[in-house]
């Protein structure tokens, strides 16, 4: 286990939040629910702290109120083997209520930034055909999804 926990900030919808992602990614769980008590922000007995897994990574929901909504300052990044992959967490995570943005950036119905992106791209970026990389990068920024038909035939100038 990682000696380090990102932790998200919510407003009363941490653990619903916890119970949605781990149902979506394998090696993932609900660890500990920490529950409130009388004073807190939230009602006696709901979870004031989370603590899960997502594939193997730990993390920590905090139900601490409204002072500070999630941003795109930080976001999860999800590396994906194929176009299904992309697909399945793309729309997994804009469902009900959530919003796709750009170059392959989403915020879910939480209001977290997830960025879903093909194992592909790294490679696409680190090559060393700069003209590749350039075509990939121009063709990416018409893009909400990652479309990696798309990507790779601009990336090879077809």
């Amino acid at each position: 286990m990682s000696k380090i926990a990102p932790c998200l900030w919510f407003n009363g919808e941490g653990e619903e939040a916890a119970k949605f992602y781990v149902s979506l990614f394998e090696d993932s769980g609900i660890d500990v629910v920490i529950p409130c008590g009388d004073g807190m922000p939230f009602p006696a007995g709901s979870a004031l702290m989370v603590e899960f897994r997502l594939a193997g990574q730990r993390y920590q929901a905090l139900n601490g109120g409204p002072q500070f909504p999630q941003t795109e300052a930080v976001s999860l990044s999800v590396s994906c083997k194929d176009q299904a992959e992309v697909d399945f967490f793309w729309d997994a995570l804009i469902a009900n209520g959530g919003a796709p943005s750009q170059c392959g950036w989403l915020k879910d119905r939480f209001g977290v930034s997830w960025q879903i992106v093909p194992q592909c791209w790294n490679e696409f970026m680190s090559s060393r055909d700069d003209g590749g990389k350039a075509r990939a990068m121009q063709a990416l920024m018409t893009m909400s999804k990652f479309d990696i038909a798309a990507l790779e035939a601009a990336f090879k100038g077809e």
